[in-house]
């Protein structure tokens, strides 16, 4: 059975849906069958992996909604062993929506339940914002991961969150354990990132990921060909530092 793991910031601009395509594709290159899930209104995931989400029929909406069975909205990628369950232009609606249908937080969780025997992941990339979308997001998740810049106001943005996964757990989903927080945009020449850094490990000890991704031109370049850094420039240190951490995280199941 797969494990469903959500990238979650409240935060815009730390990284995450550049987190949630690399790490995807990362695994997917290790042999594990994963499944990216966008349920960004934006799109963002969708578009990174080349999928113009304008002209798809079809998505994770459709299946949230239950207009389409789960495995009717998956898509396959370029890459083997990765697939997406992509956004289409009625996420835009969708907290509106989904407020009058029943079991609204839960909506998510059915429909991954249905894919997990398919998987060894389930990475699942939400709003930057705290909406009925990203409460599903949370209470679909076994673990969750938190993409963090490493900038002054990190820690704070870190409090919120953990306040929110905390009435996550208390509420409605008392098994959400937190995987860890992986340090994004990281500059070893920029003495802030090394506090920053120290401090995050101090606040929140072995919940830190040793590997940093750094701040890398060829890694904010990928999306905009629709590509993931391993199929863009499997050479840069963007590529190297995913393929760390989704070594990491296998490393985790043992």
């Amino acid at each position: 059975m797969g494990k469903i793991i959500s990238v979650v910031n409240q935060k815009g601009g730390v990284g995450k849906t550049t987190t949630a395509i690399n790490l995807g594709a990362c695994l997917a290159g290790l042999g594990k069958q994963v499944l990216l899930v966008d349920v960004d209104p934006q799109a963002n995931a969708t578009s990174g992996i080349g999928i113009d989400h304008r002209r798809l029929e079809h998505g994770i909406y459709e299946a949230l909604i239950g207009d389409k069975k789960p495995f009717e909205v998956i898509k396959r990628t370029l890459i083997n062993n990765f697939h997406i369950a992509p956004a289409t232009a009625g996420l835009a609606g969708a907290s509106i929506e989904l407020i009058n249908l029943e079991d609204r937080e839960f909506r998510l969780l059915k429909v991954l339940e249905a894919l997990r025997p398919d998987y060894d992941y389930i990475i699942v990339d939400g709003p930057p914002s705290l909406g009925l979308l990203t409460i599903n997001s949370l209470v679909a998740a076994d673990e969750i991961l938190i993409p963090m810049q490493s900038e002054y106001y990190a820690l704070e943005g870190l409090s919120q969150l953990l306040e929110t996964i905390g009435l996550i757990q208390n509420n409605l989903k008392p098994s959400l354990g937190i995987m860890g927080a992986v340090i994004t945009m990281y500059d070893k020449r920029n003495r802030l990132s090394e506090l920053v850094h120290k401090e995050l490990r101090q606040f929140f000890p072995n919940k830190v990921f040793n590997t940093l991704i750094p701040r890398n031109v060829r890694l904010a370049e990928a999306p905009s060909y629709g590509r993931t850094i391993s199929q863009y420039d499997a050479k840069s240190p963007g590529a190297r530092a995913y393929e760390e951490l989704a070594r990491e995280i296998i490393e985790l199941e043992k």
